[in-house]
């Protein structure tokens, strides 16, 4: 990590509790994009730790949010938003501010990515770390065991190794060797008190009727590959197609026929034409991409 990025955040320790430094960290105004971008580019281009610092700070509420979708893990939050605020200040030092994306966006990636290599870390389970599937049973396994009522701290129930196998894609095999080091890795007894602050059991964590911190991320994840997709796609189309599609279905504040019309010096329905022909051109390529990665990723 660069030393010109800020050295220095609220303390978060054991001197100081993690509510004052909740509202601590309140204090920090949120940016406009405006205000993002041009303190992004003096950043890119100058190395200005003001500028950098500003990033940061403004995203602490980010990662506190990010790192409380793991406290089922039985880390103590400061912690987990101490590795996150280190993802959160790699994120700033690599981001691109003209790719036309809000820091948020992606800085998120590496909070999480951050936090999860800390998780497994602290958990000592080495080897689950080679593989993104093995990631993924490690962060998910917990879910689905409280989906199913499986919250006895034991073998699974071969139905249920079954069941979680199918879920994500895995191996029986690899759902039973990694609930037995999930067993021996952390707290032994699912009735344990959380580590911080002591209140709380881990299987107060375990079933939650709200969308998991591993849906969330695979809905981002989904969402960011629709819009790669959409980027790719767009290239497809000539720029008069590209212009008129974009500014009547992907800003804001669509633009009407007839303002596209007078730009174009042609009639409102060869406009509306070219939008529908575009927008078809768009999905077919959308189409063939998708089709293509997935045989790729296969």
């Amino acid at each position: 990590m660069t030393t010109n990025l800020p050295a220095t955040l609220p303390a978060l320790g054991p001197e100081a509790s993690l509510s004052r430094y909740l509202a601590e960290i309140r204090k920090f105004p949120m940016l406009s994009p405006e205000e993002e971008y041009m303190l992004a580019k003096r950043w890119q281009e100058h190395q200005d730790p003001e500028a950098a610092t500003r990033l940061v700070t403004s995203h602490l509420r980010l990662v506190a949010k990010i790192a409380m979708g793991y406290r089922g893990y039985g880390l103590p939050v400061s912690e987990l938003i101490s590795e996150g605020n280190i993802g959160l200040m790699q994120g700033v030092k690599k981001f691109e501010p003209d790719r036309g994306f809000r820091l948020a966006t992606y800085a998120m990636w590496w909070i999480k990515a951050s936090i999860q290599e800390y998780i497994l870390r602290s958990w000592s389970l080495v080897k689950i770390g080679t593989t993104a599937a093995q990631k993924k049973l490690f962060f998910n396994l917990r879910r689905l065991k409280g989906r199913l009522n499986a919250l006895d701290d034991s073998d699974l129930h071969p139905d249920d190794v079954k069941s979680i196998a199918s879920d994500l894609g895995v191996t029986e095999d690899e759902v039973t060797a990694m609930n037995r080091r999930m067993m021996r890795g952390g707290d032994t007894s699912l009735n344990a008190p959380l580590r911080e602050e002591g209140e709380g059991e881990w299987q107060d964590w375990l079933v939650d009727e709200t969308p998991t911190q591993d849906e969330r991320v695979a809905d981002a994840q989904e969402a960011d590959m629709r819009h790669q997709l959409l980027r790719e796609a767009l290239l497809s189309l000539n720029d008069r197609e590209r212009h008129i599609l974009t500014q009547r279905r992907l800003v804001e504040e669509p633009q009407t026929l007839e303002e596209l019309s007078q730009e174009y010096g042609i009639s409102r329905e060869r406009v509306r034409q070219i939008e529908v022909r575009a927008f078809e051109k768009l999905q077919k390529e959308m189409l063939r991409l998708s089709t293509e990665r997935r045989l790729i990723d296969a």
